[in-house]
């Protein structure tokens, strides 16, 4: 087993994106999550060995469910086209995603939409302490992997309740979500340098989380 059946196995499933087709490929579908899982796990241990404060993260519990959720989103497919887990998941903190998928494939890393009680310890960190978050997101080895922050477009057209207009930081306050990403492309996932590509990716990132998992903590 390896990656290549892995999108192998998403490209025949957004081809053929029903539970008929789903249930005569059920065998391949755990096959291809199995190697996943160990993957998943594999990588775990490594990422505890260069963060002590690493929440282990079982591969069965990271990966996400291929299933969408039809209740809320009726027009969506039966299934993803993506495999999706999230590492080192603790209660109120940022997220470290590995998505892999026929249409993209990405590391995604902090807070997409948090909720307003920590999106407000987010903004109270940045209006104490924004100096250190912008040197964090200006180091160059860090912006050539990420670029800059996610943005969705819906940041705020103006300041947020209790900051002033003219804040220091007002471009960062305005923000309404705290999160990076890097791409990742088939070739790269496929090929043996990738195990040690997630590694470098999570040291590069560790900074940015620790920052934005300080800020939710207070």
């Amino acid at each position: 087993m390896s990656f290549y059946k892995l999108y192998d196995f998403l490209r025949e499933l957004q081809q053929n994106n029903s539970k008929e087709w789903m249930d005569e490929n059920r065998n391949r579908y755990y096959e291809v999550r199995d190697f996943y899982i160990d993957w998943l796990n594999k990588m775990d241990i490594k990422l505890a060995e260069i963060d002590p404060n690493y929440t282990h993260t079982s591969g069965k519990k990271a990966i996400n469910r291929i299933n969408n959720n039809l209740l809320y989103h009726p027009n969506k497919p039966i299934y993803k086209d993506h495999f999706g887990a999230g590492l080192d998941q603790e209660t109120k903190q940022g997220d470290f995603y590995i998505h892999l998928g026929t249409s993209e494939s990405f590391i995604a890393a902090g807070f997409y939409k948090p909720k307003s009680s920590l999106l407000k310890s987010i903004r109270q960190a940045i209006d104490y302490n924004g100096e250190e978050l912008l040197e964090i997101l200006n180091k160059p080895s860090f912006k050539k992997m990420f670029g800059w922050l996610i943005d969705d477009g819906d940041s705020l057209k103006t300041a947020p309740k209790g900051f002033p207009q003219d804040h220091k930081y007002i471009e960062l306050l305005r923000k309404k979500s705290f999160a990076v990403q890097t791409d990742l492309t088939q070739k790269l996932v496929t090929s043996d340098a990738f195990e040690n590509h997630v590694i470098e990716v999570y040291k590069e990132i560790l900074p940015f989380r620790n920052y934005l998992n300080q800020a939710v903590s207070v």
